[in-house]
């Protein structure tokens, strides 16, 4: 898929989940180092990255999301022992999934970032972006479009009624 043929600007919408104790942390110095990077990146802070699962990051691109990246610690560094190795596997198995239902597998990564690596986190987002803009808008953001505001197939479901309120009437049988 490449850059869409339409005049109206493409702003790619990025999503990166960091866990708290590296990529989130270095999020934040890079923030203190006043270093610049695209500000289209919208930062989900997580607790471990090994908590990630492919239902949460394929729901990221059918909600319109043109890249997504998953951010931890180094190898070996991992505050849970193994959470980045489970993440690791988790983006390779939903890269697969990607390819599968049609998106290209490049729209996801993994990114190891310490701690005390600021402009790394920097350059990651910045790199992320660049990427979705070469790859053009997720084909899946029309449908959402489409699909925005659409009734529901099935009528929602009849409550009982509630009683009358009295309102300033407290009610002590």
């Amino acid at each position: 898929m490449t850059q869409n043929d339409t005049t109206e600007p493409f702003e790619p919408k990025v999503v990166a989940y960091c866990c708290t104790y590296c990529a989130y942390t270095a999020g934040d110095l890079a923030g203190s180092m006043r270093l610049e990077y695209a500000p289209n990146v919208r930062v989900v802070q997580i607790l471990c990255t090994g908590k990630i699962d492919a239902v949460l990051l394929l729901r990221a691109f059918e909600d319109g999301a043109d890249a997504v990246y998953v951010a931890g610690c180094a190898i070996g560094d991992c505050h849970f022992l193994e959470g980045n190795l489970r993440a690791i596997q988790t983006v390779a198995h939903t890269k697969k999934l990607l390819a599968e239902i049609g998106l290209e597998p490049q729209r996801l990564e993994f990114f190891q970032i310490p701690a005390s690596a600021g402009p790394l986190f920097a350059q990651r987002a910045n790199e992320m972006t660049e990427r979705a803009q070469k790859l053009g808008p997720n084909p899946l953001r029309k449908t959402m479009k489409q699909n925005a505001g659409r009734k529901l197939d099935k009528a929602p479901d009849q409550h009982p009624p509630l009683p009358q309120a009295k309102h300033g009437q407290l009610y002590c049988r």
